[in-house]
Parts: C-alpha cells; structure tokens; sequence
C-alpha cells in the first residue's frame, strides 16, 4: 500500500483556505510566545534552584506560572483547531497513530498546571523541595513539547504511516526521523531564551516605573537569553541539515519565500542577541518578535514543501458560508482585548477584587 493510499479526503471549507491559513499562523504566534515563556521560565527556575540559587526572582516566577500555564493552554486550542481544518486529515492519521502518547498529553498537563500552584503556593513553606518541584514542571513541559514534535513529524511522514500495520496500539513516534531531535532542541533553546528575555523585560518595566534594585535581574534575564540563543545558532544548522532535500533544494512552490524568512529570521536573531549581550531589553525583545514571526512562517512553508508531493491547500473544496467566520473574529477581538487588561493586572501585581 503506498503512501497516498493512506491519506484520509479532507473535508470542505466554509471559507478560501487562506482565511483559516492567517488565523493560524496568528494564533500559533502568540501561542509560541506564551509557550515558550512558560517553558523557558520553568527551566531557568529549575537550573538556578538545582545551582543552588533560591533567589527572589525565582519566588516571582513561580508566582506567574499558573498564569503563564492557563494562557498557554487557552491559546494553544486556536491554532491546534485551524491546522485540523487546513491539514486535518494528515493529523488525525498521526494523531491515531501514537493516540496513547496524545491522550497522555491531556493528563501530563493537568498535573503540570496543578504543580505551577503548588510551587507557587508553597514555596515559603516547601524551600527543601523547590528544585525537586521546579524540575517536575520543567520535565512535564519538555515531555508535552516533545510528544508535540513528534506528532508533527509523524504528521508530514505519509511514508511513515505503514508502521501502523505493525504496530496497531497508538504508540509510533517516528523517532527514526532525523530532524526530530534538532526540532525539538531548537525549540527548547528558543523557550530559554524567550524566558530569559521575558525575566529581563519585567524588571526593565519595574525600573522604567522607578523601582530600585532591578539591575541585577535585567541582567541575569540577558544572561539566560544570550546563552541560549547561542546555542540555537549550533542548533538551527543541525536543524537546517536534517530537513527533507525537497525542503532544502528550494526548488518548490513557495521555496522563495520560505528562504526569505529563514534569512529574515536570522538576521532578526543576531541583532537581537547583539542587543541582548548589550542588555538592551526593548531593543532586543523587538528583534526576537521579528524573528519568532519568521520562523512560524519558515515552518508553515516547511511543511508545504515537505506536503507537496500529496497536498496543497489551495486544492481544497469550498462551500460558501461565512456567518461563523465573522462570528469567531468578533469573539476572539474581545478575548484578546480580555486577556490584555489581566497580562496588565499580573504586570502591575494588583489583585482582582469582588
């Protein structure tokens, strides 16, 4: 049985493709933004209170990582609901294929949202088990984020998708893909240095308000964020390497943008870690912004490239019908207006009265 024999018919749009191609790339955006704050902060906790480094900024962490987990997971429904209408039935197949890994994802982020409050809660009284704690949060996160990077692999591997006939149980990875774990360090070292640089933002806000003593955590926040983007500069050419030839011979439809924003996003990163070394917060943290946007748009058109061979959106059948559309924008224009007003409450430490 070949490949194209296994791939589902996808269902119909009620709008073009490319409507539901901007909300994702959108709301994926912002979802990566958060993910990666919550991700990168986790780790940097766990590795100051395994140094032995139980510092005020730690005790500030842990007490905005509930709500850095609930606004992670609020905002990963989007984008994960828009890629099952552009490429759900390539998802659904890998989603089947290692479905008892999936549902575990449900159960992993349950118990990490409630460890975030346990953390946070305790810390005063719980000082012997912070890095027990913290580390439980980070591995949690790092196991979602791979299963993530797994189902996603698996997802643009048709040719993968015989395995099933072996392994029947919902339990593939595709961990024989050769970009899998550069993907996955890639990400991982992005989420330390969005966390670094987060941690450096906030004090640069306190100090920008006339607050004292917020040097040393500007500083340390920039530390975090230089390191790891150096290493993501090691990691990106492994990453780079590993892709599929189709990718990286740019000989396909949409090759010339994918490498314009690969190139952008480069760009955008060396000046943001030249403006982090210097511990120029905003500077910086506009650089990084420019090359987060990149880079989901280099892996929007990595998987275009990588899905050529069987699919392109813009094949996809249309049936009129944009009462829903409307609908959604107007609801999610407030849900962003809503989740603004409480990013500005936790940044102003005021609480929420009845």
């Amino acid at each position: 049985m070949t490949a194209a024999q296994l791939i589902p018919t996808p269902d119909i749009l009620q709008v073009p493709w490319g409507w539901f191609q901007v909300l994702l790339t959108s709301t994926f955006f912002l979802h990566l933004l958060l993910m990666n704050i919550l991700l990168g902060c986790s780790l940097i906790t766990f590795f100051q209170h395994a140094a032995g480094k139980s510092t005020e900024m730690n005790r500030l962490i842990s007490g905005k990582l509930p709500f850095a987990a609930a606004f992670t997971i609020n905002f990963g429904v989007a984008p994960l609901l828009f890629l099952q209408v552009l490429y759900g039935h390539f998802m659904y197949a890998s989603t089947m294929l290692m479905a008892f890994y999936w549902l575990l994802i449900v159960g992993i982020l349950i118990l990490t949202y409630y460890g975030t409050y346990i953390y946070s809660l305790t810390y005063d009284r719980a000082a012997d088990f912070h890095t027990v704690l913290s580390g439980a949060i980070a591995t949690a996160l790092l196991v979602v984020a791979f299963l993530f990077t797994c189902n996603l692999s698996l997802m643009v591997n048709p040719e993968k998708w015989s395995a099933y006939f072996a392994n029947p149980q919902g339990t593939l990875l595709n961990l024989t893909d050769p970009s899998l774990i550069p993907r996955f360090l890639h990400s991982v070292f992005a989420s330390i240095a969005v966390g670094g640089l987060t941690i450096g933002f906030y004090y640069d806000f306190k100090k920008r308000r006339g607050e004292t003593n917020c040097d040393p955590g500007i500083a340390t926040g920039m530390k975090w964020f230089a390191i790891a983007t150096i290493l993501n500069f090691g990691a990106g050419p492994w990453y780079w390497g590993s892709l599929p030839l189709s990718v990286r011979a740019l000989s396909g439809s949409g090759s010339t943008f994918f490498l314009l924003f690969l190139l952008l996003g480069i760009m955008g990163a060396i000046f943001s870690l030249i403006y982090g070394i210097l511990q120029r917060v905003r500077p910086a943290i506009y650089f990084l912004l420019t090359t987060l946007l990149c880079m989901v748009l280099v892996r929007e058109f990595s998987r275009r490239l990588t899905l050529a061979p069987w699919f392109k959106t813009s094949d996809l059948e249309v049936v009129p019908q944009y009462s829903p559309l409307v609908a959604f924008l107007l609801i999610f224009a407030a849900g962003i207006g809503l989740v603004w007003y409480m990013i500005r409450l936790v940044l102003s430490d005021k609480e929420v009265r009845p």
